[in-house]
């Protein structure tokens, strides 16, 4: 395929929509390797224990609905990305769910009262340590999964980004988790691969996560797709580094 070819491929791979936190388009195209925790598993084996729970950042409610059968009696979600909003409220809604719209920061509080919820998760959103210990019961967890700053750094780098959010670690959030008065159960931190099998699925990949390289366009980086290419072409695997890291929390009983 000629390079003009392929740079057309790319202009089609920009406009393919993109909604919730779904990559199911870039099935067998973006092959992340897998640590040795399973998020989910824990997160369905604490909704089996729990009465209510708080999903924080739910997306579209994708990873939620996954688990829909370890669901306790009370599930309520925030979410803050506008068109995520809409789409959890079309998923979840209709399931009985509250979808409560709220941008999630290290510092936002949450509109609800003490003491309310078994449970907190968050997968990938920024969260309030303190007030999720305010918001759990006593004994609650909290469980999250986190990107760590440092996510594909070497990506970021053939663009000329960097991460917006490079102290982003588990070390800044097990002292906030300590400092509001939780006790830590669990923490890992890992690091392995993340593998795209053409340039089309890195372009996808930049344009559904728009703050890894703010203002990707195929035209503006033509010269670094054109070189990503040409080390696929060489036959170089394109790996990238990825970094996550799970933090299990409880509150004391």
């Amino acid at each position: 395929m000629t390079l003009s070819a392929l740079f057309e491929n790319w202009r089609r791979e920009a406009q393919e929509p993109f909604a919730g936190w779904n990559f199911s388009h870039l099935a067998g195209r973006m092959i992340e390797d897998q640590p040795p925790w399973d998020y989910m598993a824990r997160a369905a084996a604490l909704m089996d224990q729990a009465e209510s729970v708080l999903d924080i950042d739910t997306g579209g409610g994708e990873k939620l609905l996954e688990l829909r059968e370890h669901w306790p009696n009370q599930v309520i979600v925030t979410e803050g990305y506008p068109p995520n909003i809409t789409l959890a409220q079309q998923q979840l809604g209709p399931l009985g769910v509250l979808v409560v719209p709220m941008e999630s920061t290290d510092f936002t509080l949450m509109p609800f009262r003490d003491q309310v919820f078994d449970l907190v998760l968050n997968r990938h959103g920024a969260f309030h340590a303190a007030e999720c210990f305010r918001i759990l019961k006593p004994g609650g967890t909290l469980l999250t999964k986190q990107v760590h700053g440092l996510w594909a750094q070497d990506l970021l780098a053939v663009f000329g980004a960097t991460s917006q959010w490079p102290d982003s670690t588990p070390t800044k959030y097990t002292n906030y988790l300590q400092a509001a008065g939780f006790e830590l159960v669990d923490v890992q931190d890992w690091q392995g691969g993340l593998r795209f099998m053409d340039v089309g699925a890195i372009v996808y990949y930049l344009k559904a996560v728009p703050w890894l390289v703010p203002g990707f366009t195929v035209e503006q980086y033509s010269a670094q797709l054109a070189g990503l290419q040409a080390r696929l072409d060489a036959g170089e695997s394109l790996t990238f580094e990825a970094r996550t890291y799970l933090i299990e929390a409880r509150k004391p009983a």
